[in-house]
């Protein structure tokens, strides 16, 4: 196939049919995609959230949990039962989320106390509860009908979000150039091609994002099929490209300068003359059939969970010396990558997809940062347990507003479609459910219409004479 790939694409290089890519004197050049929203786009997007009901993040908090369910799924950490506090428990997830504190929580919740967060904290919001509980609002929002314009739903792509890091939180925090001289922590999150996110957890700000790619995809407790994964250039190694084959996964990362990353062939490049300076050199296939049965091994250890991705990916760049089974992965990789990128030349639909999920997950951070907002949006927690409910509280709510608003948006369209207006899937597929302007996320937190259910959703805004905002 390798073999194959590079007699197309050095036919049409050759040719000069490749879309917006030249190769001229092993000098590679890829003009990049620059597709904005259209006008009609950004104002149907306008015209929809005009009409969205303004709430308050507690109430959007227990709408949500009415419809996906997901309050039951933070069991007690002894007896498994949902907790029978729902108002410590939203408090405590919001404390999380925004970043206040569960002190702060009780000072500003009507009726909540300190000691009842704090045990219900305790006994009910763990990593585990937090993922079982995200997965409830993925699984809901994924099937929704209006999600189905924004994609299939099997594309996924990560990143990592700085946080700063201030107070205690600094012992535990580390500095990255990229990121200013500040202290702090990166939630690497990863999100669908629906807006959604899915997984998410504390990693050191100076680690290597590249090791963590394999975990959410893996580790996640919602129905998701992810069949394709995206990141930026942090993520994109060779034996990230290997283990991602072996498990399953396309891994189709946007590279920056790529450039300056070398094609491996299979065998002599003579019948290549155009490709032949950019590429590096033949796969050691004697590597990979020598330590195939031990590479698979580790792919089953993976799959089964028997070990992280993360950990072992640690593990083999930290061997002293080139480690066989490190080595095969890393031929693996160089084929895998070679063939990802002779299809990122040969499909400007793969550059267009990769380039668009990135900008969801980008999207999202937005959102995560304005909900973030508390104690200047530092980490000040001296315990990484508390780092990562912070981290986990806050991809739940993000979850929670894009089910919320995809819910609000739908009946929206809805509601301009029995007008007589004609609303286009392909200008709602550019109208992302992140907005958070109709939310209100400060102020007082009132939990006293918890144990009120809402039989109605509520009214979209609309003008006296029945017509949109």
């Amino acid at each position: 196939m390798l073999t194959q790939r590079m007699t197309e694409v050095e036919r049409a290089a050759a040719a000069g049919e490749l879309v917006d890519v030249t190769i001229e004197r092993g000098q590679l050049l890829i003009s990049p995609i620059r597709r904005s929203p259209s006008d009609d786009a950004e104002a149907l997007k306008a015209r929809l959230y005009a009409m969205l009901p303004r709430v308050r993040i507690t109430d959007l908090l227990v709408e949500v949990a009415a419809w996906s369910g997901f309050a039951d799924r933070f069991v007690h950490a002894r007896s498994g039962e949902p907790a029978s506090d729902q108002s410590a428990l939203m408090g405590s997830i919001l404390a999380d989320a925004t970043n206040l504190g569960l002190g702060r929580m009780a000072e500003s919740s009507r009726g909540l106390t300190l000691s009842r967060l704090r045990w219900t904290a305790e006994w009910h919001v763990r990593d585990e509860t937090y993922l079982s509980a995200l997965a409830a609002i993925v699984d809901c929002h994924t099937a929704h009908p209006l999600a189905q314009v924004w994609g299939p739903g099997d594309t996924s792509s990560s990143d990592g979000q700085f946080f700063r890091a201030g107070g205690q939180g600094e012992a535990r925090a580390d500095r990255n150039a990229r990121y200013g001289s500040e202290p702090g922590v990166l939630f690497y999150t990863h999100v669908t091609d629906r807006f959604t996110p899915f997984h998410t957890k504390v990693i050191a700000a100076n680690a290597g994002e590249a090791a963590h790619v394999l975990d959410g995809l893996l580790d996640h407790e919602s129905e998701l099929v992810i069949r394709e994964h995206a990141t930026d250039t942090a993520g994109a190694v060779d034996h990230v490209f290997g283990l991602c084959h072996l498990l399953g996964f396309r891994f189709a990362p946007r590279i920056r300068d790529l450039n300056e990353r070398r094609l491996y062939s299979l065998s002599s490049l003579d019948p290549w003359p155009t490709l032949r300076q950019l590429v590096a050199g033949p796969v050691n296939v004697r590597a990979i059939e020598e330590d195939w049965d031990e590479t698979l091994r580790l792919a089953a250890s993976i799959r089964a969970g028997t070990v992280s991705a993360s950990v072992m990916l640690r593990k083999l760049a930290g061997f002293p010396r080139q480690n066989p089974v490190a080595r095969a992965l890393r031929e693996i990789g160089r084929i895998e990558r070679t063939l990802f990128m002779l299809d990122w030349f040969d499909d400007p639909e793969q550059r267009r997809r990769t380039g668009s999920i990135l900008n969801k997950g980008e999207a999202r951070n937005a959102l995560a940062r304005a909900i973030f907002f508390n104690r200047l949006g530092e980490l000040r927690d001296r315990t990484f347990e508390n780092q990562r409910h912070r981290a986990s509280g806050l991809t739940l709510l993000t979850a929670a507003v894009t089910l919320w608003n995809t819910v609000y948006l739908d009946r929206a369209v809805r509601h301009l479609r029995a007008s007589g207006v004609e609303v286009l899937d392909e200008l709602l597929a550019h109208v992302a459910p992140l907005g958070w302007e109709h939310i209100g996320l400060t102020g007082d937190y009132l939990w006293s219409e918890m144990d009120k259910p809402r039989e109605r959703f509520r009214p979209l805004r609309l003008h006296r004479n029945g017509r949109d905002a």
